[in-house]
């Protein structure tokens, strides 16, 4: 007991007892401790720059989808490139691109 009297009064009052019991719980051992929530948010940042980098690869491969489906000369330039693909009457030679060291 001459411990506890070395104590300020403040210390001992069971309020402040009942409340920093209370706070440390929910601080550090509840399920959405304040660890959890700075990974939860780290996490957060992360899929919103993947979900802006996701929309604007879907953005642009709806225009060039829309190209596709009205432009015949785009169809033919697409053929081409992805598929190597050439007329009746024509030659394709494929140069490969150098590798970047």
């Amino acid at each position: 007991m001459k411990l506890l009297s070395r104590l300020p009064s403040w210390l001992r009052n069971k309020y402040f007892i009942a409340t920093a019991v209370l706070a440390a719980t929910l601080l550090f051992f509840d399920k959405n401790d304040l660890f959890t929530q700075r990974s939860r948010t780290k996490e957060l940042k992360m899929l919103e720059k993947s979900k802006a980098h996701y929309q604007a690869e879907i953005a642009k491969e709806q225009k060039e989808l829309d190209l596709l489906k009205n432009d015949t000369t785009t169809v033919e330039r697409y053929a081409r490139e992805k598929y190597l693909m050439k007329k009746d009457n024509e030659d394709v030679y494929v140069v490969p691109e150098k590798a970047k060291n």
